[in-house]
């Protein structure tokens, strides 16, 4: 687990806390593993990272995900391989932002590198327990 210093410069403030799902295709996937295309996607997920996290919005920087998985489905509880061949596109990762509201959420969402491609950024609000 990763350490991250986090700036609060909304003291005070209420903030919620979204979780963003970065989500592509394979084909888009597999052009972005060349080298230097690698090297630019780190450095532009870098300055985005670095410039929510200096205003306060990063909650958790969360992971990229693997390409492999299993889903279970059903009372038989059913396994079968992935990568969710059933899907058009791959989670490959997520961070847990905090803003105000889910339109802010969106807002800052907007300087996302996955947003370069075809690729997009799912915001949904993480629900209190």
């Amino acid at each position: 687990m990763r350490s991250v210093t986090i700036n609060r410069p909304f003291q005070g403030a209420t903030m919620s806390e979204f979780i963003y799902l970065y989500r592509t295709n394979d084909a888009e996937r597999r052009a972005a593993m060349s080298a230097e295309a690698r090297q630019q996607s780190m450095q532009a997920w870098l300055e985005w990272m670095r410039d929510l996290e200096a205003k306060g919005h990063i909650k958790n920087p969360g992971n990229p995900l693997g390409t492999e998985g299993r889903v279970l489905r059903g009372k038989v509880k059913t396994v079968t391989d992935g990568p969710f061949v059933e899907m058009k596109d791959l989670v490959l990762g997520y961070s847990v932002i905090e803003a105000k509201d889910i339109d802010q959420a969106a807002e800052l969402a907007r300087g996302c590198p996955m947003l370069a491609g075809e690729g997009s950024v799912e915001v949904r609000p993480v629900a209190p327990m």
